[in-house]
């Protein structure tokens, strides 16, 4: 019969622990992924595409069959009860309306402080306003008429593309 060396088996141990030791160590691809599928879906949900948004429905959009979209502009958002500009809150649209005729002060020094003086001439200038179908063509006109004084010499009206073929 032949003898185990004392202490054998603690040999065969520390030699399987250092083979261990020798390996490379291994990276769990499955959790990475899941962490850049999560984020590929958070982006792909907050992303806007260029397109300003109706802040929490304040304001209801009419209608258009118009193919192209907007460029990145500043925008002049009229709701039923206040004017914004970018959405900072201006003036309530109350006070615009029983305001002297011609432009709206506080919306007019609104719109300079969107631009440096001397960045481009006025006619390159462009502004978007997304007013509320609900609101008098008054308001409009005379929200059109201060950022055409204010410098903007490119005015576009903000709808909600409607599929060509509906009526």
């Amino acid at each position: 019969m032949t003898r185990i060396p004392r202490g054998a088996a603690q040999f065969k141990w520390r030699r399987q622990r250092q083979a261990k030791a020798r390996r490379w160590p291994t990276l769990n691809l499955v959790a990475l992924m899941d962490v850049f599928t999560i984020l590929v879906f958070f982006f792909l949900v907050h992303s806007v595409g260029g397109v300003p948004e109706a802040h929490d429905g304040l304001v209801s959009l009419p209608e258009s069959v118009a193919d192209r979209q907007p460029r990145d502009t500043p925008v002049v958002m009229i709701t039923r009860e206040t004017i914004l500009v970018q959405g900072e809150p201006v003036v309530a649209v109350d006070t615009a309306m029983h305001a002297s005729r011609g432009e709206i002060k506080p919306l007019w020094a609104a719109l300079q402080a969107q631009f440096a003086p001397d960045v481009t001439a006025d006619a390159d200038r462009e502004v978007t306003i997304m007013g509320d179908k609900s609101i008098p063509f008054v308001l409009l006109n005379r929200v059109m008429l201060t950022c055409k004084r204010a410098g903007y010499g490119s005015i576009s009206l903000s709808v909600l593309q409607r599929p060509s073929g509906a009526g």
